[in-house]
């Protein structure tokens, strides 16, 4: 079999969802998180519109964008205020090495479907999280909190027709990876047509 095709289906089928409570706090050289995002620059894009954008928060950055995050939920959730989301959201970041917001930023080329460019900063993600795997580093694709709301975009300054995709928390966890599983078979999911 072909090793580079063995290399990248292990670190496909390895891959796996961390929650960012299990990390261990320790930190990621700022260097390999650069290396993740240039990954991230290599996903298809239709028009070369190239449509992801990354917010990248270090360090003390990680806990102030963990801060607004909360603040954002507390002051637009009124009667519907939970004092745990609150907590939770405050504290998604305590253990991760790094927060990285994606989003997709609208291009000027109207012929290509806001859908399209969704689906590519979905792929730049997925080459993101796919190297994260390889260098040994933990990661979560969060979208609770306030992620989809429009305050999101507000605080990020934003644009209406720019979209988040979702809260990348990045780290080292000291639990092994669970075995991995699919509910329905492949072949359900499948039509040939010879």
């Amino acid at each position: 079999m072909n090793p580079i095709f063995e290399s990248i289906k292990e670190v496909i089928e390895t891959r796996r969802t961390t929650k960012p409570l299990l990390m261990n706090g320790q930190r990621i050289p700022d260097e390999q998180v650069e290396q993740l995002l240039q990954l991230a620059d290599w996903a298809p894009t239709h028009g070369h519109t190239e449509p992801w954008r990354f917010m990248v928060y270090a360090a003390g950055a990680a806990a102030d964008f963990c801060h607004q995050h909360a603040a954002l939920y507390k002051q637009e959730n009124g009667d519907q205020f939970q004092e745990d989301k609150y907590e939770k959201l405050l504290h998604m970041g305590d253990k991760a090495s790094h927060i990285v917001v994606a989003y997709m930023q609208r291009g000027n080329l109207p012929k290509i479907p806001a859908l399209e460019e969704i689906a590519a900063t979905s792929c730049a993600i997925q080459n993101l999280l796919l190297g994260a795997t390889a260098l040994g580093i933990a990661s979560y694709w969060g979208s609770g909190g306030m992620a989809y709301k429009p305050s999101m975009k507000s605080l990020l300054k934003l644009r209406e027709e720019d979209v988040v995709l979702g809260i990348l928390y990045l780290g080292y966890t000291d639990n092994a990876a669970r075995e991995g599983k699919r509910l329905v078979p492949l072949q359900e999911k499948i039509t040939w047509n010879n």
